[in-house]
């Protein structure tokens, strides 16, 4: 069952780790999807192209169910299963951190490679806030203009987050409804007449 609430980081950070001459530089981002995280990596091979590694994890959605980790050449286990461990010992949900790794010239081994990208990960996550969210509804919602100001008071009372608006003589709005807030919301909407509603 999908939750009312999930943990998440309020905003980017950047923590460093090194052994025996190794760099290993994790950059933590709050994402929102698969084409976010594609994007953030892309950026940080761009700003780091002569690492040796960029090793990844990510966990997305409020579920938790959808995540996905890398090892980038490093042997298999020793980076992307530490990374995604940092984030789910805090259980966090759209939360990708990318652990940048400069080869210092001494073979570290696999518990050396394991503890340092998971010291890695968990640094960048001690310097960025921990946030708890609520989980959002999507709704299209479809009305006459003259009823923008009473649809406008029910959104601010529930925290209601709008994506997207069209507004003509007859207006169109995306509405992020808070899950458990959901049932009040639908209540006093459909309270409001010639509101057409449909979830997305």
């Amino acid at each position: 069952m999908i939750p009312d609430y999930y943990n998440t980081i309020e905003r980017p950070s950047i923590a460093e780790f090194k052994d025996r001459g190794s760099r290993f530089i994790a950059f933590a981002s709050p994402i929102g999807d698969v084409s976010d995280f594609k994007e953030k990596l892309a950026t940080i091979k761009k700003e780091h192209p002569k690492a040796t590694h960029h090793c990844f994890a990510y966990r997305l959605g409020p579920d938790r169910n959808v995540y996905r980790i890398n090892d980038d050449g490093e042997p298999s286990g020793t980076a992307g299963k530490p990374i995604l461990g940092q984030i789910d010992s805090k259980l966090l949900t759209d939360v990708l951190i990318v652990v940048v790794r400069y080869f210092g010239g001494t073979l570290l081994g696999t518990t050396g490679l394991i503890n340092a990208y998971k010291n890695a990960a968990a640094l960048a996550l001690q310097v960025t806030p921990l946030v708890q969210k609520p989980v959002l509804v999507n709704y299209r919602l479809q009305f006459d203009y003259t009823l923008m100001n009473d649809i406008m008071t029910i959104c601010k009372q529930f925290n209601c987050r709008i994506s997207h608006q069209e507004m003509n003589l007859f207006c169109s709005l995306l509405l992020a409804i808070p899950k458990n807030r959901l049932d009040e919301v639908l209540q006093k909407l459909s309270s409001v007449r010639g509101i057409e509603m449909d979830k997305i």
